[in-house]
């Protein structure tokens, strides 16, 4: 067994140089570390709070260190600063004291004495001067970017799409941390018998208020409930939930879901099929497929196929018009689940959104030929930027005059947001992630 390290800051470091190094995504990592020194409770908690924060507020926790920095850093003490830094103007509850005693000591502890007398010089100078005001930066889109932590490109991207209020509240709402919420597999038990379940297991849940088959949770982590590994409900964000709901799903149709990894959307459909036709669900890597099938046989579908396969080459495999749906989850840039992943927004670039535009558009254009005369092609993204949204259905229509926009059937929540066959979900509008959705009808010949 191994022995945990003194304490939860130098776990959290060690995250921060793993993330920065691999380009590991922090989530993933963090949950391995939580593994790997058996931290439980409140360690787990202050650390998920130190490391999400500190990435979350990256470009913020520079600009407050920038004054007090007269010389090029080695990475890890630069990350051991931006950790101490936060938890001195976040984390109300750990005196800047004991904030900066743990920081010099993790820094005697690696590197030598010259490093620590830095660290506590900075430190100390912060807590005397205090942090720089934003106030000085007269630019809104610069100001706005440090104030948020979101690279200036990207704000000036949302304010020339959304305008500068709406882009405010999205990247303050991506600062905040995203509420776990869950889909109660109705083939097994109602959403009002599962919350009476997870109360007896001293976990919290309410209803949702915008998904009828959903539960948010409130207390407790409910990915630890007995009824997760029994097949009751599935983790998922309620606004990928909605994908399965614009499929306007009937009992044995046959469903092609086309990027399917890990599963969920895949698994919802076959729910909603009420465990009859099938569902195709591809992936192109095998590790990813295996999430499927893992996840069909916790929730004991029977209906679930799996197939290792890129899907620009469906063709190869499927007939033409074999489908009654197509749901067309396509790989993008992820703008949507910042407060999920909060390290993509440091390594996009407005090339990679092009470069993941041409991939969407060969996607569709493989599935569409599928599609049966009056079935239904759905594509989604988690992501809010028009050019992989909007544009890219907008363009679908152009190219493929054999479909028409069909009006998106959602449930009556969310339906006021629709704008006829496409919604674009922002974060801050349910507290749920940033999602775009679209829906398309092969016309009658």
């Amino acid at each position: 067994m191994k022995k945990p390290p003194k304490n939860v800051r130098e776990v959290a470091l060690d995250i921060l140089e793993a993330v920065e190094k691999q380009r590991s995504y922090s989530n993933l990592l963090l949950n391995s570390f939580i593994k790997k020194y058996q931290l439980k409770g409140p360690d787990t908690a202050l650390l998920t709070e130190m490391v999400y924060g500190t990435i979350q507020r990256k470009m913020t926790l520079d600009y407050y260190l920038e004054p007090f920095i007269k010389k090029k850093l080695e990475n890890w003490v630069r990350n051991l600063l931006r950790l101490s830094v936060y938890q001195m103007v976040y984390l109300d509850k750990i005196p800047d004291r004991a904030v900066i005693h743990e920081a010099v000591e993790i820094a005697k502890k690696r590197g030598h004495r010259g490093i620590a007398g830095l660290v506590n010089g900075v430190l100390r100078s912060i807590q005397r001067n205090g942090i720089p005001s934003l106030d000085s930066i007269s630019d809104p889109a610069q100001r706005l970017a440090i104030a948020t932590s979101h690279p200036q490109w990207l704000v000036e991207r949302w304010i020339t799409q959304y305008g500068l209020e709406k882009t405010q509240d999205m990247c303050e709402k991506n600062l905040q941390a995203p509420v776990q919420t869950a889909r109660v597999n109705v083939l097994k038990t109602s959403r009002e018998h599962l919350l009476e379940l997870l109360e007896e297991e001293g976990l919290i849940a309410e209803p949702s208020p915008i998904i009828p088959i959903s539960v948010r949770a409130v207390k407790g982590n409910l990915a630890h409930s007995k009824y997760y590994e029994k097949g009751y409900f599935t983790i998922q964000d309620e606004s990928s939930m909605l994908a399965a709901y614009a499929l306007n799903l009937s009992p044995r149709q046959k469903v092609l879901d086309a990027c399917a990894a890990p599963g969920g959307k895949a698994a919802h459909i076959a729910e909603m099929l009420e465990n009859t036709g099938e569902v195709i669900a591809l992936d192109l890597h095998a590790h990813k497929a295996k999430l499927i099938t893992e996840q069909a046989n916790r929730l004991s579908l029977q209906n679930i196929t799996v197939q290792i396969l890129d899907s620009r080459k469906v063709n190869e495999i499927f007939p033409e018009k074999s489908f009654d749906r197509v749901l067309v989850d396509a790989p993008c840039s992820g703008l949507g689940v910042l407060r999920r992943k909060p390290d993509i927004k440091y390594a996009k670039t407005a090339a990679d959104i092009y470069s993941l535009k041409t991939v969407q558009a060969d996607i569709l254009n493989a599935t569409a030929k599928l599609v049966k005369t009056g079935g239904v092609l759905v594509y989604s993204t988690c992501t809010v930027d028009q050019e992989e949204n909007v544009k890219v259905a907008e363009n679908f229509l152009i190219d493929h005059p054999d479909f028409e926009p069909y009006p998106l059937q959602l449930p009556e929540a969310i339906s006021a947001l629709a704008n006829g066959y496409y919604v674009q979900i922002m974060p801050q509008d349910f507290d749920s992630d940033g999602f775009f959705i679209s829906s398309f009808r092969k016309k009658e010949e």
